[in-house]
């Protein structure tokens, strides 16, 4: 239980400072347009919606600055690296990359939507100033542009409408193209598209390219303004106010004088530019990387339409548990396929097991049962399996094809005994768990199930504590949501409260 409290602590730690900064941004910038006398007259058209667009924006530019960093493979890949000699709990928070990538993206529709109302309230507002003839300050202030001064309403004319304006003006129409990209991309990374129409899902998510570029340029022509410092000096809205409605033929006061407005600066580029830098130099560096020729030196096809490849690539070094992007040209130019790597790196290749779950896995084993065909690789990438080695005792847990990161896992411990490596913690593997639809396994070619059916999980990890009651016990799945919260509960339930005790660590592979 002790390390159950601290990892969950952790991560808790990490999303209540997200959480914390977000609220922090959204509170002060909503306080901020809804006060500061540089923006009274606006507030004077718009009321209260001016706050809520603007700290909504603030917010969406913290987030769009996060969205790309969970999925910088290589960055990640090079922290989990340096972060070795670290705590096991300061490593299992980059295990959580993808989860916290959906929260922000999550979030950001969320934004999004807060976003967009708030501005078509402000046009409709915006429009009625325009429209209104009663000597009323938002009128007042509409009319400006008629005595060819600096503007504040953006809507010149009695016969524009909101519509319009939304989709000829470069923030309308880049807002909608971005609400839109948004719309798809979140809709086709539910679960059920990524399993069954995997090729939408990452076709559809390439738009994030179109997402930033539209981000971007959302703020450029600066529709919504605020007085300018300049302004301020000499007719300070809190005095000079109420003689805008009251103006005089012979004025005398120092309010005579018109204020002068000025656009909001776009920042959106100022929070994405290095996270996108960072990006590009990952695209790039991967791009590099699998231009690299990948020479397949073996195929077999095993039972349950499994496929096996087996390959060489020079400069090529992995570790257990990772996995690699692989991509065939002669079925999609664009399309990159995650898979575990299945060979142990003490061997002179590296070799993955492709299972028939889609049309791109289908042609391709279809295609590899006829012909050899070039295919490029990138990576590997780092998971939490490569982690196993740092346990007493390992308990694998594999469901279906899942087993493919433990078949590198044995093998490399095999070799490490052969060798007498003295270098491995672990000294007992003896927890595998592999679950098949068939009596021998595609993989390891083992002859029979090493348990049948589901195991009673509560026997399995009180037999473990028993066994090594001072050790620290690693629980490795790579397997469905359902199978890894039964085994988060169990190491919750059976780790000792005496951190001197067994303590169990659980840890789920995420591509």
């Amino acid at each position: 239980m002790g390390n159950w409290l601290v990892n969950h602590w952790f991560s808790a730690a990490v999303l209540v400072a997200w959480l914390g900064i977000n609220i922090f941004l959204f509170t002060y910038y909503f306080l901020f347009f809804d006060r500061d006398p540089r923006y009274f007259y606006t507030r004077a058209i718009l009321g209260s919606a001016l706050a809520w667009a603007r700290a909504s924006a603030k917010c969406l530019n913290f987030n769009s600055m996060l969205i790309l960093l969970p999925v910088c493979r290589n960055l990640l890949s090079f922290l989990r690296g340096t972060c070795s000699c670290c705590r096991r709990t300061l490593r299992k928070q980059l295990d959580h990359n993808l989860t916290f990538h959906r929260l922000v993206a999550y979030t950001l529709a969320l934004l999004t939507a807060v976003h967009t109302i708030a501005h078509l309230f402000n046009l409709e507002r915006y429009n009625h100033s325009q429209q209104a003839d009663d000597g009323s300050l938002p009128s007042v202030l509409s009319k400006m542009h008629l005595q060819g001064i600096k503007w504040l309403n953006p809507i010149h004319s009695n016969q524009t409408t909101v519509e319009y304006v939304a989709f000829t003006t470069i923030p309308g129409l880049t807002g909608v193209i971005i609400t839109l990209v948004l719309i798809l991309m979140v809709t086709s990374s539910t679960e059920f598209i990524r399993r069954n129409y995997f090729e939408v899902f990452w076709y559809t998510h390439h738009l994030f390219i179109i997402y930033f570029a539209g981000l971007v340029i959302h703020g450029i022509a600066g529709l919504v303004r605020g007085q300018t410092e300049e302004s301020m000096e000499e007719v300070h809205p809190h005095r000079c106010a109420r003689y805008l409605t009251q103006k005089e033929d012979d004025c005398w006061h120092d309010c005579c004088k018109d204020p002068e407005f000025g656009s909001i600066p776009a920042e959106s580029w100022k929070w994405v530019l290095a996270p996108v830098l960072l990006y590009i130099f990952e695209r790039i560096l991967r791009i590099w990387r699998a231009r690299q020729e990948v020479v397949v030196t073996k195929v077999v096809m095993h039972p349950a339409r499994v496929l096996e490849l087996q390959m060489q690539k020079r400069g090529f070094r992995m570790e257990v548990g990772q996995y690699i992007f692989v991509n065939c040209p002669a079925i999609s130019l664009l399309e990159w396929h995650p898979f575990t790597l299945t060979s142990a790196p003490e061997e002179d290749f590296f070799s993955i097991h492709i299972r028939a779950a889609g049309d791109w896995t289908e042609r391709l084993i279809d295609t590899f049962q006829q012909q050899k065909l070039r295919i490029e690789v990138d990576g590997p990438f780092g998971t939490a399996s490569e982690d196993v080695f740092q346990y007493e005792v390992a308990m694998l847990v594999g469901a279906g094809i899942g087993v493919t990161p433990f078949a590198s896992i044995l093998k490399s411990i095999w070799y490490k005994f052969q060798q007498a490596d003295q270098t491995l913690k672990t000294k007992k593997a003896n927890n595998v768990a592999l679950h098949f639809d068939t009596a021998m396994d595609a993989v390891t070619g083992l002859r029979h199930k090493t348990i049948f059916g589901r195991p009673m999980w509560n026997t399995e990890f009180a037999a473990v504590a028993e066994a090594h009651p001072r050790s620290v016990v690693g629980v490795f799945l790579c397997g469905p949501g359902a199978l890894a919260k039964s085994l988060q509960k169990c190491c919750h339930q059976h780790s000792s409260l005496d951190p001197r005790k067994v303590q169990f660590y659980f840890n789920k592979e995420n591509f």
